[in-house]
């Protein structure tokens, strides 16, 4: 019984310390000193601009139909040079959501548009870049990348006020 109440006492040490120790191991895990943590970890231009669905509907419905490309190289992305965010704000579901055009399209790729946002809320850099703007992973549609270093992305959002 001994032995017992020398395992507890030492268990209830050992936990204690863990509890102690904690919080200085979670700040040497994240060295962020930035009162902006999203910039300093996307570490690029992060830009956004507003528009109106039917006016892009084109680069939309282009983009989500490279959406199962756009899934690798979001995947494989580590380093941007610039994130354009495009708010839709026409295409939000209060709205009413997406017009036909765009939300047929979403339809017709449902599951790679569905692995797309799973793979941006995988990748540190395009979430805190979408989450740095407060666009949730289920708001974007789609997204472009005009060259290895630049993304647009195309969200049925509202910009943050």
């Amino acid at each position: 019984m001994a032995n017992g109440r020398r395992f507890a006492r030492w268990s209830s040490v050992i936990a204690a310390t863990f509890v102690m120790a904690a919080p200085q191991a979670a700040s040497a895990a994240q060295p962020l000193v930035s009162d902006k943590p999203a910039a300093a970890i996307v570490d690029s231009d992060v830009r956004q601009e507003e528009a109106l669905s039917r006016t892009e509907a084109g680069k939309v419905i282009t983009a989500i139909d490279r959406t199962r490309d756009n899934i690798g190289t979001a995947r494989k992305t580590t380093k941007l040079d610039r994130v354009d965010i495009v708010f839709l704000t026409d295409a939000t579901r209060s709205e009413g959501g997406p017009p036909p055009a765009i939300e047929n399209k979403m339809k017709q790729h449902q599951e790679d548009v569905a692995e797309l946002r799973q793979e941006i809320e995988a990748n540190a850099l395009l979430f805190n870049a979408i989450d740095s703007r407060r666009v949730q992973a289920e708001d974007v549609l789609a997204v472009e990348f005009d060259n290895p270093r630049k993304v647009v992305i195309y969200a049925a959002a509202k910009p943050p006020r």
